[in-house]
């Protein structure tokens, strides 16, 4: 008997769930179906990114605010992504590990995604993933990022709120001001409190939100918020934070607005990967594109006049000038 897996999804089923996302990642065509049902049932849940280089204990955080959220009583999708492995590709799962007593809980959902080479902080599915946790009812998503530093800033354009995590002693506290992923926070989590230099980097990281606040004028002001994550502090105080920045979402009218412009860009870069997959598997028919490339090879072609043959070809309203 065929199984319903949207039917399933909607009832909150974690395998129908889990199979529609490995549908994604391996871009079977049963995934586009399955999303386009699913979809009507989708806004509902909250997203929250928790982003931050390697080492700060962003598993750890995710594991304190899940059991905090279950504390009162809510569900969690958690879409953690992670390094691809040399050998298989997929995800090296090391935040499950570090996330194992929610391994049982029914209200929780646990999906670790490989980045497979795709640079950001994020898998290249990771919004189809947050939709299928969302239409399966789940009133919280979180997405935990690589890792990957400065560039790891994707994650803003997928959570309502987003969380930058940084600990003191890393020994690049500067460059850390300097970096791109400083730009996104709506709240700032310095982890590991009780190391050494976390007051000189608590007092850094609020004189630069002072001075963004003045500059930008900013209508919310990113708190900081001092937590040791091992030892479950500052994780209230974290999770009253994240309350507070819905709250000022919701009454600005700023959460529709995000979202708005979310959907705008996804669907920019869902119509910009079709037409890529379709061109691609095009010019693989025959060794159509071997051959390009051997007369690019041999001087006989140019990559920029082959660019536009192509897009010529497939799209001829739209010559390259």
């Amino acid at each position: 008997m065929d199984i319903d897996y949207v039917a399933e999804i909607l009832q909150g089923s974690p395998l129908a769930m889990a199979r529609v996302i490995t549908w994604l990642e391996n871009e079977d065509e049963r995934a586009r179906s399955c999303m386009e049902e699913i979809y009507p049932h989708t806004g509902n849940a909250y997203v929250l990114g928790i982003t931050g280089s390697p080492g700060t204990g962003k598993s750890t955080l995710t594991d304190g605010v899940t059991w905090h959220l279950r504390n009162k009583d809510l569900t969690v999708g958690i879409v953690a992504v992670d390094p691809s492995s040399p050998f298989t590709g997929g995800a090296l799962l090391g935040d499950r590990i570090r996330m194992t007593r929610h391994s049982e809980d029914r209200g929780v959902f646990m999906r670790s995604m490989a980045t497979r080479g795709y640079l950001g902080g994020l898998a290249q599915f990771t919004r189809g993933a947050v939709k299928v946790l969302d239409a399966g009812g789940k009133d919280f998503v979180i997405i935990e990022t690589v890792g990957v530093g400065q560039d790891e800033v994707d994650v803003m354009r997928v959570a309502d709120t987003t969380c930058v995590v940084l600990v003191p002693g890393l020994g690049d506290v500067i460059q850390s001001m300097k970096a791109g992923i400083m730009e996104i926070a709506d709240i700032y989590v310095i982890n590991k409190y009780d190391r050494p230099g976390a007051d000189q980097l608590f007092s850094e990281v609020q004189y630069r939100v002072a001075q963004d606040a003045s500059i930008k004028d900013r209508s919310w002001v990113p708190p900081v918020i001092p937590t040791v994550a091992v030892e479950g502090k500052g994780e209230e105080e974290l999770l009253e934070a994240i309350t507070a920045h819905r709250v000022y979402l919701e009454q600005s009218g700023k959460l529709l607005e995000k979202r708005r412009d979310r959907i705008r860009e996804e669907t920019l870069q869902m119509i910009h990967h079709e037409l890529f997959r379709i061109i691609r598997e095009r010019l693989a028919e025959n060794s159509r594109i071997g051959q390009m490339v051997e007369e690019i090879m041999d001087h006989k072609l140019n990559p920029y006049n082959v660019v536009e043959k192509v897009v010529d070809e497939w799209l001829p309203s739209s010559r390259l000038k």
